[in-house]
């Protein structure tokens, strides 16, 4: 082997590699950005303050006890609660602006202290949740239930409601077809308790007593769907990877326009009597009729093989996919009037629609985002297109919420159109 020329082929590789600077950028910033973005959304810094998850709380019972449970939730850190009616509550988990929804039902505080020694019914708590968030419902769980142990047994060993439930138990015992050991167990129980409630006024600071028998309440949970329709992940996975795979034939579309160029054809066009916006657009409306073919096919496979269907408005669904489409192909449009060659705008073109398919959720749910990022990610195509085709499939969601995605993805297109026009050079610098 020659050892000079081998080494000669090596240098020369390595020279190229370092004089495309665009090149050698988008080589250290795009798995930097990605590895730093995912790094931060799953964990980052340990000091980094975590998303607080928005939880709706219907208090139906309005007892001394559910107020307290209330205020506990409100100031834990980890939740950010409201409150209002059941529809409103319900709502809200469908659309997918809240997470979870706790409805404390009537009679909750009466007889949740007896249900804790198992002397009466249990009273009834619900759990609304978003499907696709069961993780953070589960958390929500966790929290409530700690939540209502404390407060169940902060009454039941020192509260006014567990001094009625004392005197009602003592009658229970009498009328309770139990074994008389049992009895005198439970009344040697109930004795002790009122030796600890006769200690603690005495001494002017009621403590919490001890560990309770049994959970006081039923809990139900329930996935909030339209009604009829089931959670599907596969509508969101395709949702998401249609999004940004359409975004990659737009880069495709915008770079042929830099090909074009570079070889002399728009110049010969401009020669003709047609104008820059005919070109242009002309351009533009092909590459959204192939952004609708590719939705089009990829929701047919979707819903032949793994029984994704347009549970919501299929007029709404139709309208998200026409802006989206629109907005891909301003979006290619773009990247030529801002592109010198093909060669430096792919790269740059495609690390931008990475940063955007991030953004928007298509690789992870925005909900693992920070609250701050939640909110900033509304300012990006993307994020509207994931959340309108999602409301339109699996969500169930009616036309009326469709009606915003539509609006902000056309205004996208109108945006990129209309510097795409003004930029857009007909002749290689």
């Amino acid at each position: 082997m020659n050892t000079y020329a081998f080494f000669a082929l090596v240098r020369k590789d390595l020279r190229l590699f370092f004089t495309d600077k665009r090149s050698l950028m988008m080589s250290f910033a795009a798995p930097i950005a990605i590895a730093s973005f995912f790094g931060f959304v799953l964990g980052g810094p340990t000091d980094r303050k975590a998303s607080r998850i928005p939880v709706w709380i219907v208090d139906q019972d309005q007892s001394g006890l559910s107020k307290k449970i209330t205020d506990q939730l409100a100031n834990d850190s980890g939740l950010e609660l409201r409150s209002g009616d059941l529809a409103l509550a319900r709502a809200e988990v469908q659309s997918g602006k809240a997470r979870v929804a706790v409805i404390i039902s009537s009679g909750f505080g009466e007889r949740a202290g007896r249900a804790m020694f198992g002397a009466g019914e249990k009273p009834a708590l619900e759990l609304l949740y978003d499907p696709s968030r069961s993780p953070e419902a589960q958390m929500v769980k966790g929290i409530l239930t700690g939540a209502i142990m404390q407060q169940v047994g902060k009454e039941v060993f020192g509260g006014e409601t567990g001094r009625v439930f004392l005197d009602d138990s003592k009658k229970w015992i009498d009328q309770a077809t139990l074994p008389e050991q049992d009895k005198s167990i439970l009344r040697d129980l109930f004795r002790s308790v009122e030796r600890w409630n006769q200690r603690t006024d005495t001494a002017g600071a009621a403590q919490p007593g001890p560990a309770a028998m049994q959970t006081p309440y039923d809990l139900k949970e329930e996935a909030v769907a339209a009604p009829g329709v089931k959670y599907n992940s596969f509508a969101h996975s395709f949702t998401g990877m249609g999004v940004q795979f359409i975004l990659f034939m737009g880069i495709e579309a915008g770079v042929s326009i830099l090909l074009q160029r570079q070889r002399g054809l728009w110049k010969r066009l401009r020669a003709a009597p047609i104008s820059r916006a005919t070109l242009l657009g002309s351009r533009s409306l092909s590459a959204a009729i192939c952004a609708l073919i590719i939705l089009a096919v990829l929701f047919s496979f979707a819903w032949l093989v793994f029984d994704v269907r347009v549970e919501g408005s299929f007029a709404g669904f139709i309208g998200v996919a026409l802006a989206f489409a629109l907005m891909t192909s301003s979006f290619g449009l773009l990247i030529a009037s801002f592109g010198k060659t093909p060669e430096a705008t792919r790269p740059l073109a495609i690390f931008a629609t990475l940063v955007m398919v991030m953004l928007g959720g298509s690789w992870v749910p925005s909900f693992l985002f920070p609250e701050w990022l939640q909110k900033a990610t509304l300012a990006v195509p993307t994020r509207w297109a994931v959340d309108g085709l999602n409301g339109m499939t699996w969500r169930g969601l009616g036309l009326d919420q469709a009606i915003m995605p539509m609006i902000m993805l056309a205004g996208f297109s109108l945006l990129f159109g209309a510097i795409a026009i003004r930029r857009f050079r007909w002749e290689v610098d």
